[in-house]
């Protein structure tokens, strides 16, 4: 599962995080194998600006589940501070924690000029970035000069996240395990994952391709709820496309109906990887990813209003699956 700590209208970027720690134990008991948490900054409906101390948090409320980014955007961080930050979770959650990295600032311009300062990115910066990062986070090698402690042979699991082709060939070359942020960015999902699988390079952390993709979900025992349920996150989109970003909104029966055509298909082409229904639909809908991708892992995306129907959700995805 991919959070974003959606901050709900009434509610506190606190009391956010906290709806977070209990999805996260929740997917730890129905036996889901990741929980991660993504970077985004300046936005209000958003409470992930500070990722790692968000890992960190949830590990330390839950008991098996690997817990990770989704990701650290290493173009805002220096390579050797995401190295000694999540050095230092994997120390205390031993083998539980992963590493996603994408190249996106997560925010608008004037916030990314103000967590880069005077930094101007090139393209060739991010490959270089992530083989550095891996260096601090493995053996030790003769005549090394700078270490990441804690960080050092702790190894933690480097993923690529990436939302077009660049990541994709990158995570091939480099011979690493591969996301695609279909959650958000469908429309170049099989064509990454061609590349990536064509290109795939072995290497001594991956013998051969590993992906996933973001799958947004929102499941209720009928369909015309799940519907209604699913406005919260298409309002959200609306907001994101007509730049008005703010909290996550409660449901409104016939939101889509009272959209404009144009709208409607930009918010439906921003879905087109949501699995929404009841479980026979959401069961439906797995099987058609899974046979369209060949994905080695969903990371299911649910962003619904009422914190307890959240749960519910992530109940029916899990007997979805099961069945």
């Amino acid at each position: 599962m991919l959070d974003l700590v959606a901050v709900r209208e009434g509610q506190t970027s606190g009391e956010a995080i906290a709806v977070a720690v209990k999805t996260a134990q929740h997917a730890e008991a129905l036996g889901f194998s990741r929980y991660w948490l993504a970077e985004h900054h300046n936005m209000a409906g958003l409470a992930c600006s500070s990722t790692a101390v968000l890992v960190g948090h949830i590990a330390q409320q839950t008991k098996t589940i690997r817990v990770g980014s989704g990701g650290i955007m290493l173009p805002n961080h220096a390579p050797l501070v995401v190295a000694e930050a999540f050095g230092t979770l994997a120390e205390l959650y031993p083998d539980r924690i992963d590493l996603g990295l994408g190249r996106a600032p997560g925010t608008d311009g004037p916030t990314m000029r103000a967590l880069r300062r005077d930094r101007v990115e090139t393209e060739q910066d991010f490959p270089r970035e992530v083989a550095e990062l891996q260096a601090y986070l493995a053996k030790d090698l003769d005549g090394q000069r700078v270490h990441a402690y804690p960080g050092q042979n702790t190894n933690v699991p480097i993923w690529l996240l990436g939302s077009s082709l660049f990541s994709a060939q990158l995570a091939a070359q480099m011979g690493l395990p591969y996301a695609f942020a279909s959650h958000f960015a469908p429309t170049y999902l099989m064509q990454a994952l061609h590349m990536y699988r064509s290109n795939f390079k072995p290497s001594s952390t991956l013998a051969k391709p590993y992906c996933a993709i973001g799958v947004p979900l929102i499941a209720a025992p009928t369909v015309d709820e799940a519907q209604l349920l699913a406005s919260s996150v298409q309002q959200r989109i609306l907001g994101i496309l007509t730049n008005r970003r703010g909290k996550l909104q409660p449901p409104v029966e016939g939101f889509m109906q009272g959209l404009h055509p144009r709208e409607r298909d930009a918010i439906n082409d921003f879905l087109a990887c949501a699995v929404i229904g009841d479980e026979a639909a959401v069961a439906q809908g797995f099987t058609q990813l899974q046979q369209a991708t060949q994905a080695d892992e969903f990371i299911l995306v649910c962003d619904v209003f009422d914190p307890e129907l959240r749960l519910r959700s992530l109940d029916i995805a899990a007997a979805a699956l099961a069945a």
